[in-house]
């Protein structure tokens, strides 16, 4: 390594606390914030005196991580295996992740040609239960193709069930993806999903705070889920049963004041008890793309109006809808009694009755009209109003 691409100083003590204080330790982020970063990393390499507000035992552990880490060795095993570090008030630094104070990661390792801090401009989160029904799949995969379709980036955990829909649906639709691990971003995790993982590196980006090799557990999980609700507009969840973990995504969401969304599942669905408990708070419902661009995107772009298919009848003109709609639905009725039924006068009624003629709605049976059997099948096929 040349002396140009020498790692700084202050590089080296972050990435040395990576090994040695857990993610979103806030008594750890404390000490960088009140000491700095290099000072917090002498102390522990030195030992001595602990910092303030950590017991004997902990500062004992402390001390044993510190004096295995190697700084140099993950920054070389990083760059061997296409992963960089990405450190606060760099220029690929999102900041939004500032929002999460002392609990903010030390830095995060990236595997991916793209520029976080871009990406996560315009970045939605969509989480859910690893062991998903097919419906949530369905919902979670077509969201996500949604969301790319329209320039969003799709950001998940790159788990089992709704996050693996929601990364598989982004990259079907050639969008843009990025998948939060809870251990290093060079051993994808869960391991059925390697080569998953492996293609959103290409075609996305792989970040974690844990340097190379390092593993996940249940902690790493729960507070990995800060992250993805710190990097992104909202977040979306799918489905969820009530001690699930894609709920602690959208809680920290709620806490950093970002819009927290959630798909409504059968109320008789334990798996969707979780998201319908965030929706009797302050979560919205959505159901597509479309409703959440609207929730997080910029003003004006909204939802389109939710309707039903346009039926031939829609198109008629409102007072001959009424007199189509007057007509009985069996047999037939004398003009008098679909004039009276449709509040206009006989002549008007015939009038329509023959528009309707020429267009197979109805036809005359003797003195009377009767529905066409085109007319009974598009009225069975409009529920009407309410």
């Amino acid at each position: 390594m040349s002396a140009v691409d020498a790692p700084d100083d202050d590089l080296l003590a972050r990435v040395f606390l990576t090994r040695v204080i857990e993610p979103g330790d806030e008594a750890g982020g404390r000490w960088v914030r009140e000491f700095g970063v290099r000072e917090v990393a002498r102390r522990l390499r030195k030992g001595g005196t602990a910092l303030p507000g950590v017991s004997g035992k902990r500062w004992a552990g402390l001390l044993a991580r510190a004096a295995v880490a190697r700084p140099g060795q993950d920054l070389a095993a990083a760059r061997d295996a296409g992963v960089r570090f990405v450190r606060p008030g760099g220029t690929e630094w999102p900041a939004q992740l500032d929002d999460l104070g002392d609990a903010r990661p030390l830095g995060l390792w990236v595997r991916g040609g793209a520029a976080l801090r871009m990406w996560a401009l315009r970045s939605v989160a969509v989480v859910g239960a690893r062991a998903c029904t097919e419906y949530g799949a369905h919902m979670a995969a077509g969201l996500a193709a949604g969301l790319a379709e329209q320039g969003w980036v799709v950001v998940s955990g790159g788990a089992y069930g709704i996050d693996g829909a929601a990364h598989r649906g982004a990259l079907g639709a050639g969008g843009a993806t990025i998948a939060v691990l809870a251990c290093g971003v060079d051993r994808p995790y869960p391991r059925g999903h390697t080569q998953l993982i492996g293609r959103i590196a290409e075609q996305g980006l792989v970040v974690g705070e844990l340097p190379p090799g390092e593993h996940p557990t249940p902690s790493r999980f729960i507070l990995r889920n800060r992250v993805i609700a710190a990097l992104t507009r909202g977040t979306v969840v799918v489905e969820a049963a009530h001690r699930s973990g894609s709920l602690v995504t959208a809680r920290a969401a709620q806490r950093l004041g970002r819009h927290t969304m959630g798909v409504p599942g059968p109320a008789t669905s334990a798996l969707s008890a979780g998201v319908h408990e965030l929706l009797r708070g302050e979560a919205t419902l959505v159901t597509d793309a479309a409703d959440v661009v609207e929730l997080v995107g910029a003003i004006g772009q909204l939802a389109p109006d939710r309707r039903g298919p346009v039926l031939p009848r829609d198109l008629l003109e409102p007072a001959t809808r009424q007199v189509l709609a007057a007509l009985p639905g069996r047999g037939a009725a004398p003009p008098d009694e679909i004039a009276r039924r449709a509040q206009t006068a006989r002549d008007d009624a015939i009038a329509r009755l023959y528009e309707l003629r020429a267009l197979g709605y109805v036809e005359r049976h003797g003195d009377g009209w009767k529905l066409t059997r085109q007319a009974v099948m598009s009225v069975r096929g409009d529920p009407g109003p309410g």
